[in-house]
Parts: structure tokens; C-alpha cells; sequence
């Protein structure tokens, strides 16, 4: 029997959530808004600090979520299906992070009660996005890589647990 104590991502599988639960474990970082690159002989990603178009720097979210698909052609729709397999999820990634077995980090909106821990701990792009990919054409993309998206920011692990009720 589930403890109802316990947040509903530590209590239901990722395919057992309900539409506003399974969209609120985005916290809003815009990490994933990042173009990435995938070398072709070794399938690693890097990515860029250049944002999607659709992206919205100081918000860290997208202009147009709704239609994002049909105006972005390769933007994902994350599912509990594919968010296993997806590589390129930042390691700080709430999804990553529950399909991994792992919980909620202590600046995660859900955990905080607040959305803007996500910048206070510099998890988010805010401030970190150098051009948008409407100004940077394909073959340029390779002077913008940057690490940082890949990494958890210092001082960001630090854990601390929500509160149960």
C-alpha cells in the first residue's frame, strides 16, 4: 500500500501519473531547450548554449509550448516511454532523476514549493543562453558547445528532503 505521506513521483510509475503531475516534473531549467550536437562515429551529445527558437531566456520556457511541435521539427515530446532512452536529458533533469529511481532535487519547484529555486541554484539557462538558432545557422553551431548543461552546477546537490505531511 502506497504511503500518502510521500510525493506522487516517490509512489507512482511514471506511466501511472496524471497529465498535470507527469508536466510538473519539468522544473523549468530549459536545459533540454538547448541545441545539442551528436558526433556521428562515437553518438556522444554536447551541447551548445544556443537556445530553440521557441526558447525564452530569462523565463526558461517555452514561447508557444502548445504548438511547439509543429513549429519546431525536432523538438521531442517527452513520454514515460521514451524519457529512459533519451541521453541528452541533462543529468539534473527531474524526469531523468525519477526515471532513474532518484529523487527530486532540493531546488526542484515541486520539492521547494517555489519556480524560482531552479535559478537560484543555477540549474536553469537563465542568463547562460549565448544566441537563439534563428541567428546561428547549423554549420556554426560547434563554436557555441559548452559543458555546463551536462553537469550539475557546484552546491546544487546539496539535499534536502521535502517536508511530509
Amino acid at each position: 500500500m502506497a504511503d500518502d505521506r510521500l510525493p506522487f513521483w516517490r509512489t507512482k510509475k511514471m506511466s501511472e501519473m496524471t497529465p498535470l503531475e507527469w508536466e510538473s516534473l519539468c522544473d523549468g531549467c530549459g536545459r533540454c531547450c538547448l541545441n545539442k550536437l551528436t558526433d556521428v562515429d562515437t553518438a556522444e551529445t554536447v551541447y551548445t548554449d544556443v537556445g530553440c527558437k521557441l526558447l525564452d531566456g530569462q523565463t526558461c520556457r517555452c514561447t508557444d509550448y502548445k504548438n511547439r511541435q509543429a513549429k519546431v521539427r525536432d523538438c521531442v515530446r517527452l513520454t514515460p516511454r521514451n524519457v529512459k532512452r533519451l541521453t541528452w536529458l541533462p543529468p539534473t533533469c527531474g524526469y531523468r532523476l525519477v526515471a532513474e529511481g532518484r529523487d527530486l532535487a532540493w531546488w526542484h519547484p515541486l520539492v521547494s514549493g517555489n519556480p524560482k529555486t531552479v535559478h537560484t541554484a543555477g540549474i536553469s539557462v537563465r542568463g547562460k543562453v549565448s544566441a537563439s538558432e534563428k541567428d546561428v545557422p547549423d554549420e556554426r553551431l560547434v563554436d557555441f558547445i559548452v559543458s555546463w548543461p551536462g553537469k550539475w552546477p557546484k552546491g546544487s546537490k546539496r539535499a534536502v528532503r521535502p517536508k511530509l505531511k
